[in-house]
């Protein structure tokens, strides 16, 4: 978090100490507001929503430990630093057991008694917002280079190249070809300070979004209890990667058009002017262009989004890239499931590589982690490949390629076939259908208008 987003008010009912201490602060870049007493700091709260609220403890009306307990009740994200020039063991116990972080005598010694105090106020707000957030993502081991980039040189020279920048990143390709792995590398090489934030826009209901972007103050809508910092705040310093871009509002679109433009937003609900760090790293499976001409994306965000972007290949255009990819997915699904590490033998590298992979990596890893559900300790027994599990699609490129690839089909057309599939077996019941092929409801509708099997 930059100090031009840390929002700290003032309160004494003294106003040479306000402005004694509002100066020093506003030195340091914070956004600052002054009041003279308990009950005009409750008046300014809902407009300015501080971050930290610096409070005499002794003054008339509502002292300084009544007035913390009465903002924690209703905003127990905000912290409290409690100034007096009566120190006694008993006052700071009170204000500690009351929730103060910090409690500093009057009148200071230096400045930079404040500075530091508020620093260390600052910086425990931002490891806990970002706590979560970067125990998932250590949690989550890359594959190494040669595996992850395998068949895709030129992608990692464009990976290596953008890292090094600020620019912002449009990520394409099919479903399932590790977008969201790129996304991470492209973190990792960044050299960012800040954690690795996801959303994926699909997954989020239209009504919700803004607020898991942006964040909502309290009140601003039905459910809103409490305040709520959203991604961009917690991506601070860091990359957010915002995952099937394509299935974003047109509403959020807007907005955040705003934020690549001015790099500031503002939360749902909220008045204050939020300026945000973050390097955006957006990805999408469709053809944005399309969207476009269906009036389903704006222009002008795909422009700002298409600074740097980066196709990756599917899976069956990486030569190579399978047996490299499969022998260490092998590995690493087994040693999560805590047995032994069979081999792939070379008849089952080759039923993989004739396959057509239409579902690219997830598919992939999707077949190797059931074989080894099912397979002894000692060696892989690969189900059968292809639509409905059959073995029909994962004939050999050689001598029955033609009909293989008859059989394939195209991309659309299986993914026209499944769909198709799945809603006859769900009854025509759309959001268990959407459940069952992994993707949105939103996806779903979309899927049936562009196949024309809308009823």
């Amino acid at each position: 978090m930059n100090n031009s987003m840390f929002r700290i008010l003032v309160v004494d009912d003294e106003v040479p100490i306000t402005i004694l201490l509002s100066k020093i602060l506003k030195r340091e870049g914070y956004a600052v507001e002054t009041a003279g007493s308990g009950e005009e700091a409750l008046a300014k709260l809902p407009e300015f929503v501080p971050n930290l609220v610096i409070t005499d403890l002794k003054m008339p009306g509502i002292d300084g430990i009544e007035l913390m307990r009465r903002i924690r009740r209703e905003r127990p994200e905000i912290d409290f630093i409690l100034l007096t020039a009566y120190a006694t063991v008993e006052n700071a116990v009170e204000a500690m057991k009351a929730g103060a972080r910090e409690y500093l005598i009057k009148p200071l010694k230096e400045p930079e008694e404040l500075r530091a105090a508020v620093a260390r106020v600052l910086e425990r707000q931002a490891l806990a917002d970002a706590n979560a957030l970067w125990q998932t993502q250590l949690a989550q081991g890359l594959p190494p280079k040669e595996v992850l980039f395998a068949g895709m040189e030129q992608v990692w020279q464009e990976v290596e190249r953008v890292s090094a920048t600020g620019a912002t990143v449009l990520l394409t390709g099919e479903s399932g070809t590790g977008k969201s792995l790129i996304a991470k590398v492209i973190h990792t090489l960044s050299r960012k300070k800040g954690p690795f934030v996801e959303i994926n826009c699909a997954a989020m209901p239209e009504q919700l979004i803004e607020s898991e972007l942006f964040g909502h103050e309290k009140g601003a809508f039905t459910g809103a209890v409490k305040s709520k910092r959203g991604k961009f705040e917690l991506a601070q310093d860091g990359t957010i990667f915002l995952d099937e871009i394509g299935e974003m509002p047109l509403a959020a679109q807007a907005k955040l058009l705003r934020v690549l433009q001015e790099r500031s937003f503002e939360r749902v609900g909220g008045t204050v002017t939020i300026t945000t760090s973050a390097r955006i790293v957006a990805a999408t499976n469709q053809d944005l262009k399309e969207r476009i001409s269906h009036k389903q994306f704006r222009e002008d965000l795909y422009y700002r989004l298409q600074v740097f972007p980066i196709e990756l290949p599917p899976l069956r255009e990486r030569p190579g890239a399978v047996a490299a990819i499969a022998k260490w997915m092998v590995r690493d699904i087994a040693a999560k499931m805590g047995r032994g590490v069979p081999e792939l033998d070379e008849a089952a590298v080759q039923r993989l590589e004739s396959y057509d992979w239409p579902g690219n990596i997830r598919e992939l890893h999707n077949i190797l982690e059931r074989a080894l559900i099912l397979s002894p300790e000692e060696n892989v027994i690969l189900p059968p490949l292809g639509p409905g599990g059959d073995g029909r699609a994962a004939q050999g490129r050689g001598e029955g390629e033609g009909s293989a690839r008859r059989e394939l089909k195209s991309l659309k057309e299986l993914e026209r076939e499944a769909i198709e599939q799945t809603l006859r077996e769900t009854k025509g019941h759309r959001r268990k259908a959407a459940e069952i092929l992994g993707i949105s409801l939103r996806t779903l509708q979309y899927k049936l208008k562009q196949y024309g099997l809308m009823k």
